[in-house]
């Protein structure tokens, strides 16, 4: 994705045709970030008009020293968190575990994860209770401490954990049952 500061410009100034460019150039990118946090498509189309909504209304706060994909990939993640905290009573009840035990096992090495390619993880990932994935995504694939993840949706830094550490379990769950099928 290469977006020109010429692009930018052009919608800081409310031209039509250069926000529909920027959005035809960041369409992909952010639709991926979408499904990785919604349950389905409709959802991800939602989340990402209403995301970059917020992007062409904020472009004028936009520093250029910052890389743009990264950016737009904050505002996102903020939007989808936004989203969720609106529809959190309507999904299931999760039961808040304080304490996070560490557990070794979840540390071994699976041969089987080496076989399968990114759109398979995905698809694993996303059949995760929605609190949990929520969490996942936020820890594992976009980087967040803990803490952040625990001040974003309003729970325990304990909890954050709890979430993690039970996607790994239901993953590698997952993981040996296909290795089961397979053999």
């Amino acid at each position: 994705m290469n977006i020109q500061p010429q692009i930018i410009a052009r919608c800081i100034k409310r031209e039509r045709k250069a926000e529909y460019e920027l959005y035809k150039n960041t369409y992909s990118y952010l639709m991926s970030i979408c499904l990785r946090y919604t349950r389905n498509k409709d959802a991800a189309s939602a989340s990402l008009n209403m995301g970059f909504m917020k992007i062409l209304s904020n472009l004028d706060k936009y520093n250029l020293s910052i890389p743009f994909k990264v950016w737009i990939r904050t505002i996102m993640v903020n939007t989808l968190i936004d989203e969720y905290r609106k529809n959190k009573r309507e999904r299931e009840k999760v039961t808040y575990v304080e304490e996070y035990y560490d557990n070794a096992g979840f540390s071994e090495a699976n041969d089987a994860i080496s076989k399968m390619d990114c759109k398979q993880i995905y698809l694993l990932i996303d059949k995760l209770p929605e609190a949990t994935k929520q969490v996942f995504n936020l820890f594992v694939i976009d980087g967040y401490a803990h803490k952040e993840i625990a001040d974003m949706l309003g729970i325990s830094e304990g909890t954050s954990k709890w979430h993690v550490n039970a996607a790994r379990q239901k993953l590698k769950e997952q993981i040996d049952r296909k290795v089961l099928i397979s053999s």
